[in-house]
């Protein structure tokens, strides 16, 4: 059975309730039952955003997540917040350019991935949420990379269509280490 409960979280303007849009238009395109739910603080750019992703081949009942399967982190303080909300055996990927601290969970697994500077290199740091969303999608297979790069296509702004196609598969190989 396919299922994920995923949290994004972060600063205002990082591309955190984007990810989860672009997973969410995924899992449609697979037919696959989808809940996305954006939140943030009413400062927007520079406060703190998340959103809920729900991916399952069964019924969504709420769209709120209480015990994620993944967590995907942009800053300390969303580290701070989520890290307990994930499930035993869960897993959590972390932007370890912006989160200055461990996990202090060890029955979690962990992915910490350096997107400020992978992004950079790619070509822009406002694509560090695409590095990390390749490495969510590339680890927990909940929808396939091409799916992705679909929504990606029919969502997102064309002229990123290539940067961020290459930001999903540094991410990718990241997960695959």
């Amino acid at each position: 059975m396919a299922h994920q409960d995923i949290i994004f979280a972060g600063f205002g303007g990082q591309g955190i309730l984007s990810m989860g849009k672009f997973l969410a238009y995924a899992g449609m395109e697979e037919n696959l039952n989808v809940s996305w739910l954006p939140s943030y603080g009413p400062e927007m750019r520079g406060g703190t955003a998340n959103c809920s992703v729900i991916i399952s081949d069964d019924n969504i009942g709420s769209p709120i997540v209480y015990d994620a399967t993944t967590v995907v982190v942009m800053n300390r303080p969303s580290l701070d917040k989520f890290e307990n909300s994930i499930v035993k055996g869960g897993l959590l990927i972390i932007d370890s350019n912006l989160v200055n601290r461990e996990p202090e969970r060890t029955d979690i697994e962990v992915i910490k991935i350096p997107a400020q500077k992978v992004a950079e290199e790619v070509g822009s740091k406002k694509i560090a949420n695409m590095v990390l969303l390749g490495a969510l999608v590339e680890r927990t297979k909940i929808v396939s990379m091409e799916s992705l790069l679909k929504a990606l296509k029919e969502h997102g702004k064309e002229q990123f269509y290539e940067m961020n196609k290459t930001a999903l598969e540094k991410g990718a190989e990241y997960a695959r280490k």
